[in-house]
């Protein structure tokens, strides 16, 4: 008996000594979240470098693909990767697949710098160093909240989490400064940037990492992997496309080929739900979302994903396109400020993401979540009712309440997600939410940009071919710039062009010098694509705050503190609320119990 005593006095002992491993890993992992998110918004701001640098023009229709890519085949390759690779980390060592990330991330962004090729040759080799870069991406987003659930209490991975998630949310608003800093120096240094990070942040986690976590020895689960990876990708494929014109369509959502991949990537990924019940041992256990702590937070996650991931397009696109020009900025230098000007909403999420994460820990997530959604869609209400010429000041107010109200609600409930699984599942658990995520943060990107499209159509036809003939232009060349798809004059704003100096081209030569100045200064443009801009925006605005608000619902449904522990004796049915202290298995994963403190 007394060796017992003394074992449990040693434990005792041990459990109050300062763990320094936690703080090691919780600041390896933050880099690796912030060098991932850095990269998702970096080229938005560079792409005009980037295509300067290659020499390809991508306001050509036939360019318009290699843009897009070039935009999405980050985020798409990351949000198809996350489960399998988080599967993986389950079952080989998480810091292991996620050490490996550094590699494969730094290996492919020296690439990326290094292409010899131009034209459309040059856009391929980018889009295909990008599609691996985000394999690298992946591993490092599917492992790096599993690796702090595993290193930190119950009690305090609110407040790591927070921290990881809020990195990784301003690293895509701190990547648009930088591409706007780096792009002009030198194109290749947009991805050069990434190279000693990659590399610091690859030996310091192999050699300070620890594999803590449950490991899960399995085999691979082939055919589950294959037909989520294809369902997805086929599928936001689809979603990529659909915003481009087709025909004489504005968008390609009646593309046949649209139609058909939309179709099948669903099917195949309703086969890929149906393979993870019959095998047995699955890439993904689909009974983890009986849990409602993980279900909720997930479709919570979903829809927040869906508000905000294309707002930072709709915002790049008011600024560049309207509001800098206005305020005296060319357009070549409007990317760089819109990245500065959009700072308050990194702010909010700095100040915000933290300190719930913390008091998430002591109270539960529950309403920090639910009243970050509700602070998300007021702020969303309030960008709807400023005018579009607005003062800068009202504006970074709004901005910073978006930014408090998405950083109140990230960091709780990806710690309530996190304490909903069993350790054995942490890692294919974050990689389901991280799918969750970056799936919806495409198909926002659809979303918004098909509402702006319908939105600004008819408007910016009527308002273009009355103020470019007014100007003198040629009325033929004029019905033919306000006839080109809205798409082009979206891209034209993203990118920092001028848009009418790209649309109209050798047809300035043919009208007065006043003319032709007036029309490609900083005025002409803004004020013909204000009406019709408006209308979209307040569309995808409006769509902004249906989300939010239901992810504020879903968040509220949620349940109270929930957290997995063991050991676990069977006593109830998986699905309806718990009871204090109530355990109950999830299918074959071993079972978990339910604190319900908030």
């Amino acid at each position: 008996m007394s060796g017992e005593v003394e074992q449990r006095l040693r434990t005792e002992e041990e459990s109050r000594r300062p763990d320094r491993y936690k703080w090691v890993a919780l600041s390896n992992t933050t880099l690796g979240m912030l060098i991932g998110t850095i990269n998702l918004s970096i080229m938005l701001i560079a792409l005009p470098d980037v295509f300067r640098g290659i020499g390809l023009n991508p306001l050509v229709p036939a360019n318009s693909g290699y843009l897009l890519w070039l935009i999405m085949s980050f985020m798409v390759m990351t949000a198809v990767f996350v489960v399998s690779l988080g599967k993986l980390g389950d079952m080989v060592g998480r810091v292991r697949i996620y050490n490996l990330g550094f590699a494969v991330f730094t290996a492919f962004s020296v690439l990326l710098s290094v292409t010899w090729m131009h034209g459309a040759a040059g856009a391929l080799w980018l889009i295909g160093m990008r599609l691996g870069q985000g394999v690298g991406g992946a591993m490092l987003f599917a492992n790096s909240s599993a690796i702090l659930t595993d290193a930190f209490p119950e009690n305090q991975r609110g407040m790591a989490l927070g921290i990881n998630q809020i990195a990784g949310i301003a690293g895509s608003f701190i990547g648009l400064v930088l591409g706007g800093l780096l792009g002009p120096i030198d194109w290749r240094l947009v991805f050069l940037v990434s190279v000693p990070i990659g590399v610091f942040g690859a030996v310091w986690s192999y050699m300070k990492l620890q594999e803590r976590g449950a490991r899960a020895p399995a085999r691979i689960d082939w055919y589950g992997n294959v037909a989520f990876a294809v369902g997805l990708v086929v599928l936001l494929t689809g979603i990529t496309y659909g915003i481009m014109p087709y025909g004489s369509h504005l968008m390609g959502w009646t593309d046949p080929w649209v139609i058909a991949a939309l179709a099948a990537g669903i099917s195949v990924l309703g086969v890929f739900a149906a393979i993870e019940t019959k095998v047995p041992e699955p890439m993904f256990h689909l009974n983890l979302f009986r849990i409602r702590a993980f279900s909720a937070g997930n479709v919570a996650n979903l829809l927040a994903a869906l508000g905000r991931g294309g707002l930072m397009f709709m915002l790049i696109i008011w600024l560049q396109g309207i509001w800098l020009p206005l305020h005296g900025y060319s357009f070549a230098n409007t990317p760089l400020w819109a990245g500065i000007y959009m700072l308050p909403l990194t702010v909010g999420f700095l100040v915000a993401g933290p300190i719930s994460g913390y008091l998430s820990d002591r109270f539960g997530a529950r309403p920090f979540s639910t009243a970050g959604m509700a602070i998300a869609t007021l702020s969303f209400v309030g960008l709807a009712l400023l005018p579009i010429e607005f003062p800068y000041a009202w504006f970074a107010v709004v901005l910073f309440a978006n930014g408090i109200g998405m950083g109140l609600f990230a960091s709780p409930n990806r710690a309530a997600i996190m304490n909903s699984l069993p350790p054995s599942q942490r890692g294919s658990g974050a990689g389901m939410a991280a799918t969750f995520q970056n799936s919806a943060m495409v198909l926002s990107i659809g979303v918004f940009f098909s509402l702006m499209i319908v939105g600004i159509s008819g408007g910016l036809q009527t308002s273009l071919y009355h103020g470019l003939v007014a100007q003198r232009i040629p009325a033929g060349v004029a019905n033919k710039v306000s006839h080109l798809p809205p798409t082009a004059t979206l891209f034209a704003s993203l990118l920092g062009y001028n848009p009418m100096l790209k649309l109209l081209g050798p047809a300035l030569a043919t009208v007065p010098h006043a003319n032709a100045a007036y029309v490609t200064g900083r005025s002409f443009f803004p004020h013909a694509i204000e009406g019709p801009f408006s209308s979209g925006l307040r569309d995808a605005l409006g769509f902004a705050v249906l989300a939010t608000a239901v992810a504020g619902v879903a968040s509220a449904l949620r349940g109270g503190k929930f957290h997995y522990t063991e050991p676990v004796p069977s006593e109830g049915p998986l699905g309806r609320p718990a009871a204090d202290g109530e355990r109950f298995p999830v299918g074959s994963v071993p079972a978990g119990s339910a604190d319900r403190s908030a």
